[in-house]
C-alpha cells in the first residue's frame, strides 16, 4: 500500500472531526483493514496535532469487553490518545455541538507516578506506578456515520475518542477491590447502563498492563502524570444537547455532566 493512502484517510477523518460531520467507513475507501494499518492512520493524525500545540496527558483503552472483542473478531483491546483538550471537569456542561455522534461509557481513570518505559513492565511494577484512581466518564465520538465501525475504522480515528470527565476525589488502589467495583450510569435521572469492574479484560489492571506493554512497543512509553481511561464497564449510552449524565461506582464515587 503507497503510503499516500494513509495520509488521504488521515486528511479525511481530520476533516471530518474539525468540520462535525459524518463520512464513510475510511476502511473501505482508502483499504485501511489491519490494526497496523489503522495504527499508521491515527499515528499522522496524533503528529498533526502535536505539533498544533495539543499535549498528550493519556491514553484511553477501548475494546476491553470480551462479547465486543468476538463481534469485531479481535483478541485483544485498542487504545487512542488522550490530549488536554479533551478533558472536562467534573460537574461542567458539554456544548453537544463540538462532537459528532456522542455516546457515554462509566470508566475507572488510573494517574501514574512514574513512567512506565519497557515492553516486559510486570503487574507489580504497574501497580506500584499507580497513584490513584478517580471515576470518569468517557464521551466516545466517531466521524464514521451512523457508527457503522469496523475494527480498523476506530483505531484510526482515535478509537473513537471524543472528551472524558474525571471526579474530583483521588483514592489510592489498596482500598479498592477493582474485579467488584461496581458502575451505575444514570441518564436524565433514570437507571441507563450498569457494569462491575471483572467485565473489563477481568480486572481493569489487565487493560492497564496490556495498554503499558503495548505502548512502549509502540515508542510512545506511559509517562509520569499520564491518565489511563481503563475501557467501559459495562454498556455505552446514547446522548444529545439536554441530556444530563451521573455515574457512580461503588468506592470510587461519582462523577457527572450535562450536555448542552
Amino acid at each position: 500500500m503507497m503510503l499516500d493512502h494513509y495520509k488521504k484517510a488521515a486528511a479525511e477523518l481530520l476533516r471530518a472531526r474539525e468540520e462535525r460531520k459524518t463520512c464513510g467507513r475510511i476502511s473501505e475507501a482508502y483499504g485501511i483493514t489491519t490494526m497496523e494499518d489503522a495504527y499508521r492512520v491515527q499515528e499522522i493524525n496524533t503528529e498533526i496535532a502535536l505539533k498544533n500545540g495539543r499535549r498528550i496527558v493519556g491514553r484511553k483503552i477501548g475494546l476491553t469487553s470480551k462479547a465486543v472483542q468476538q463481534q469485531l473478531g479481535v483478541d485483544q483491546p485498542d487504545f487512542g490518545m488522550l490530549f488536554a483538550d479533551m478533558e472536562i471537569g467534573d460537574g461542567d456542561s458539554i456544548d453537544a455541538s463540538t462532537l459528532v455522534q456522542p455516546k457515554v461509557e462509566g470508566e475507572i481513570a488510573f494517574v501514574l507516578k512514574r513512567d512506565l518505559p519497557t515492553e516486559d513492565t510486570t503487574l507489580a511494577e504497574l501497580i506500584s506506578s499507580i497513584d490513584y484512581l478517580l471515576p470518569a466518564l468517557e464521551i466516545v465520538d466517531t466521524v464514521i456515520e451512523n457508527w457503522d465501525i469496523t475494527l480498523a475504522d476506530t483505531i484510526a480515528d482515535n478509537a473513537s475518542s471524543g472528551l472524558f470527565v474525571l471526579g474530583k476525589t483521588p483514592i489510592s488502589l489498596d482500598q479498592l477491590d477493582l474485579e467488584l467495583e461496581g458502575m451505575l450510569l444514570y441518564k436524565n435521572g433514570e437507571l441507563a447502563s450498569t457494569g462491575v469492574g471483572a467485565s473489563c479484560l477481568g480486572n481493569p489492571l489487565n487493560a492497564c498492563l496490556w495498554l503499558a506493554r503495548t505502548m512502549s512497543q509502540k515508542g510512545r512509553p506511559l509517562l509520569c502524570g499520564d491518565i489511563l481511561l481503563s475501557g467501559a464497564l459495562g454498556p455505552m449510552v446514547n446522548v444529545e444537547k439536554g441530556d444530563s449524565i451521573s455515574m457512580h461506582l461503588t468506592r470510587l464515587g461519582s462523577v457527572k455532566c450535562d450536555f448542552v
